[in-house]
């Protein structure tokens, strides 16, 4: 036991973890909740405190390890210890009977036999490998041989146990299964996204995929993603187990024992009739499923059999993924709409009379842009013919000119903007048409309600309402105006009262010591997402060497490319936007990093790449990250063969052992001060 730390701190550790964790079991996995929502936050805090006060009891599977500390800089590849093979399509029943005779040629003695039958949840492909009971390691498929290591994402998923349900763990288990979204998470997302201006994700799939490789985990966390396994490999055999699984069906319950999600909708089938009447029963039923499913994956059960069949290039032989087909429904249009983001781009909405279309009623659809508006052909009052497929979102697939209106006029882009009335503009690269008078009330509504989200200046309590009334009572043209409002500006809102407008105007002060990252990506230059914003800022550690870089030294680093970099040059070569920064300047704005230069070859340890593991003696991880990252190094969270330095403290653990493997350069606390010195002196 670690000096000053006692006995019942230790214990009551270990029941607050035994708490929780059975708590997140019934509330994520078996959706019958045993605790109550403030009586988890206050066990959860309790044990919070515990650990802050004694780091040295934080284990790999404590509740709290769910979410990390801070973004990852990058993800590392790995290698799977067997390939994840995707799966052959059958497309309709006459292709699954195919599938089926092709197998039985292989086995042709073989008689009657089990099948299991799965919905297929549309989300994104995860192995995961447990050591002794304890998540280790997470990544994603990949090319099916090697994938990305998201460790500290999937960690966030409460439906994937930290630590199996078992006192007699096998030494090594990897489970593989799919990450999704539930259908309401995904639809609320994508209101919000559009509620930022933001491209809406085209359906759960893209969302899962695309939460997953998110460099903060924080974020991941908020997306609440969910988790159904279906595949389970004991590697090497533990008799403490009891008997391995040798069968599908068994391998599922065995999977449900140790903790995990089971699809409760599987189904063990004794002939191909049964697979087939399981496919028709879901066809409809489907709708009716908090999640996307776009088909059933058969399997034969018996894992003897599933061995003698074995593998193509590509696919097992023992299974299929019979698909549902495409879902089509023919409505009428209303009429189309135009809509202006925040970028100036004029997206076309057909308005549509209201129709069922794959569970849902849809009554709108994108018609993307001006390009796909005139390859449609789209008339006043045509029949149009909508889909979704695998999609949530609908789309205007043809229309059916055989039932067009006599006197119907055909649906052309607008050439000037429906908001303010200034001409459009269409570049000849672009399939986007643009407004670009940068005082209409549509982009700098989208402007503003960019800059107060939460990665950007996180202006609390600063939402769409709020921004459409100051746009439209002219009480702001820019977001530098924000920082000139006082409560007296704000008391004539609409449902806008005293407490709540002081409350405003001091979240907008509050917003003014924002990072200059973060008020780079609030700036909201074309293709500058968080992560370029911060890449930007590390490379130019203020405003002013920004708006001067060349195009070219922009293009040159890593994670920019020329796209960008021209976007940048466009964006601060503009006027309107040189006095936007200085008055923002003048608002007391955070422009330029604290304490940082740029990351520039003539630094110390430029190009070098370090990890931090363990605790330092006199070094808290943001300190010794700060040192690393001002004599120009980098800092990432995973050890790989190209890391060059690994900061080894007090409990270290895994990071160290692979380093050691690896035959990295390993450093304690001593010996980077005497780098980074030895280095800065050099």
């Amino acid at each position: 036991m670690e000096s000053g730390t006692s006995q019942s701190q230790v214990a009551r550790v270990a029941t607050l973890r035994q708490q929780l964790q059975a708590a997140s079991y019934a509330y994520y996995v078996l959706d019958a909740p045993i605790m109550a929502d403030e009586v988890y936050d206050r066990l959860y805090r309790e044990l919070q405190d515990l650990e802050t006060a004694h780091p040295q009891l934080i284990t790999a599977d404590s509740p709290t390890q769910r979410i990390g500390e801070k973004p990852a800089s990058q993800f590392t590849s790995v290698r799977h210890a067997i390939p994840l093979y995707s799966l052959e399509n059958a497309f309709n029943l006459g292709e699954f009977q195919a599938w089926e005779e092709r197998w039985r040629r292989q086995v042709p003695a073989m008689g009657a036999v089990e099948y299991v039958a799965e919905l297929k949840i549309d989300g994104s492909a995860l192995a995961l490998t447990y050591e002794q009971g304890i998540l280790v390691r997470a990544a994603t498929r990949g090319d099916g041989s090697a994938g990305e290591d998201i460790t500290q994402n999937v960690k966030t998923i409460r439906s994937i146990p930290l630590r199996l349900q078992t006192d007699h763990p096998p030494a090594v288990v990897e489970v593989r299964g799919e990450a999704f979204l539930p259908l309401a998470v995904f639809e609320q997302i994508n209101q919000e996204r559009l509620a930022r201006e933001e491209a809406p994700f085209a359906n759960p799939r893209n969302a899962a995929a695309g939460t997953l490789r998110q460099l903060d985990s924080r974020i991941v966390a908020q997306r609440q993603l969910d988790f159904f396994a279906y595949t389970l490999h004991l590697l090497p055999a533990n008799p403490q187990v009891g008997p391995l699984p040798g069968s599908q069906w068994q391998a599922l319950e065995l999977l449900h024992r140790f903790g995990f999600r089971v699809n409760p909708n599987r189904q063990l089938c004794p002939s191909s009739a049964e697979v087939q009447t399981y496919y028709d029963t879901w066809a409809s039923q489907r709708y009716q499923l908090a999640y996307l499913t776009d088909g059933v994956v058969v399997k034969l059960n018996d894992f003897a059999l599933q061995e003698e069949l074995g593998f193509t290039q590509k696919f097992p032989r023992w299974a299929v993924a019979l698909k549902y087909p495409a879902e089509e429904v023919p409505t009428r249009l209303q009429g189309v709409t135009f809509q202006v983001g925040r970028t100036g781009a004029v997206t076309p909405v057909a308005e549509l009379e209201p129709v069922q279309l794959a569970g849902t009623t849809v009554a709108r659809a994108t018609l993307h842009n001006g390009d796909r508006l005139a390859a449609l052909d789209i008339h006043q009052g045509d029949t149009v013919i909508l889909r979704k497929a695998g999609e949530i979102i609908p789309e205007v697939v043809r229309v059916m000119p055989e039932l067009r209106p006599p006197d119907a006029t055909p649906v052309t882009m607008p050439g000037h903007c429906p908001q303010c009335g200034e001409a459009l503009v269409k570049l000849a690269e672009e399939a986007v048409t643009r407004c670009i008078n940068r005082s209409c009330p549509a982009i700098v509504q989208g402007a503003i309600i960019h800059w107060a989200r939460r990665d950007a200046l996180d202006i609390e309590g600063l939402g769409v309402k709020w921004v459409q009334q100051l746009v439209d009572q002219g009480l702001v043209h820019s977001v530098a105006d924000l920082y000139g409002l006082t409560v007296e500006d704000l008391l004539p809102l609409d449902r806008m009262g005293p407490q709540l407008a002081q409350k405003l105007v001091g979240a907008i002060a509050a917003s003014q010591t924002r990072p200059w990252a973060a008020v780079l990506y609030g700036l909201g230059i074309r293709h500058v997402g968080t992560v370029n914003a911060k890449t930007l800022a590390q490379h130019f550690p203020s405003v002013e060497a920004l708006a001067v870089a060349p195009s070219d030294r922009l293009a040159s680093i890593d994670g920019i490319g020329p796209e960008i970099a021209q976007a940048v040059s466009q964006w601060f070569a503009n006027p309107a936007n040189q006095a936007l920064i200085q008055r923002l300047q003048q608002a007391g704005l955070t422009l330029a990093s604290a304490g940082q230069t740029a990351a520039t070859a003539d630094q110390p340890l430029a190009g070098k790449t370090f990890v931090l593991t363990g605790t330092l003696p006199h070094l808290s991880r943001p300190q010794a990250t700060a040192k690393i990252e001002a004599a120009g190094g980098k800092v990432v969270s995973s050890v790989s063969q190209v890391t060059d330095y690994v900061v080894a403290g007090d409990k270290a653990g895994s990071k160290l052992t692979r380093a050691e493997k690896l035959g990295l350069t390993i450093l304690d606390e001593t010996a980077l001060l005497t780098l980074i010195s030895t280095a800065s002196d050099g």
